[in-house]
């Protein structure tokens, strides 16, 4: 059996997330290599004010998805598969030791500025429940047009899927979705409508500033978000990252090639719980748990158990 590691994307921050890490010397350690690495304090990044920018909330998961890892790996616990949504890709590339923590501050700094820059205001994200994929499809080809662009984003289960687009193409896409059944339409907490066509620039310049960043082999085995197979080596983990904005997520498949590679215990990395619902979906066995809320030594009990059965 094996463990897997996972990272929220955008939409999963919290006000004062980062002022609610643990109180631990590895947390504030991790706190100022990054405020070293933007010659900036983070600890202002995630005042309810400051997380209206995109900058500053893929900052904060960032940091806080890798100041928890470290803690779980100060305990002795270590995944066999590390893997996030859109920007958890890059904590867990730092967990997988691919790419350095402080290079990674910088390098989604960056792009959360190149994608507020690309579309400061009008576009977004919402999410769709209750209609399969064919349906959304169906209704994204009704809406989308050159005046009206709008993409299937993310496909996070069966029946739950996230569109991306200007606000007007979100929005007729949302009223057909809801007159056909679908069981919500919401609008994320999301200000740039990630993985679609609309970002491909963006994504160019970010691949660009990665041509200058050393990127390694990633020492755990590292699962795309997007195509949802293994990463074996570094230039295409740094294709992936670097192009994730502007391609589709696909979750659901990710978590079901986890669980189809032994993975029976998924922790999700701070914050939020949503991917712990998304995978309990597909684990018919197993555990699938949240940093948040747990105790640090159950999560460490879970991991050394889950170790134990797979020597």
């Amino acid at each position: 059996m094996s463990s897997f590691w996972v990272y929220p994307g955008q939409g999963a921050q919290q006000p004062n997330m980062l002022h609610c890490l643990p109180s631990e010397v590895l947390v504030d350690e991790c706190l100022r290599e990054a405020s070293d690495a933007l010659n900036e304090d983070v600890l202002l990044l995630d005042a309810p004010e400051a997380l209206q920018s995109t900058r500053a909330v893929q900052l904060c998961l960032l940091i806080a998805g890798v100041a928890c890892s470290r803690l779980l790996m100060a305990q002795g616990s270590h995944p066999d598969y590390v893997g996030g949504l859109s920007i958890g890709a890059y904590p867990a590339a730092v967990i997988s030791g691919a790419l350095g923590f402080a290079d990674a501050v910088r390098l989604v700094a960056l792009r959360g500025e190149l994608m507020q820059d690309a579309y400061p205001e009008g576009y977004g994200m919402t999410a769709l429940i209750g209609l399969d994929q064919a349906h959304v499809e169906q209704l994204i080809a009704e809406v989308h047009g050159a005046e009206a662009p709008v993409y299937l984003a993310n496909i996070n289960a069966d029946n739950q899927f996230v569109i991306a687009g200007s606000n007007a193409a979100m929005a007729q896409v949302a009223a057909l979705a809801k007159a056909q059944g679908a069981a919500a339409a919401k609008r994320l907490a999301v200000s740039v409508p990630s993985h679609c066509a609309l970002l491909e620039a963006p994504a160019k310049a970010l691949a660009e500033a990665f041509s200058q960043v050393t990127v390694q082999t990633p020492g755990i085995r590292y699962l795309s978000g997007s195509s949802a197979r293994l990463v074996p080596s570094a230039d295409k983990l740094r294709d992936d990252l670097a192009f994730n904005m502007c391609r589709v997520i696909d979750w659901r498949s990710t978590v079901q090639t986890a669980y189809e590679r032994g993975v029976r215990l998924q922790i999700e990395l701070p914050p939020g719980t949503v991917l712990t619902g998304l995978a309990r979906r597909v684990f018919e066995q197993g555990s699938a748990v949240a940093f948040q809320g747990a105790r640090l030594d159950t999560l460490s009990a879970l991991s050394r158990e889950e170790e134990h059965r797979n020597p």
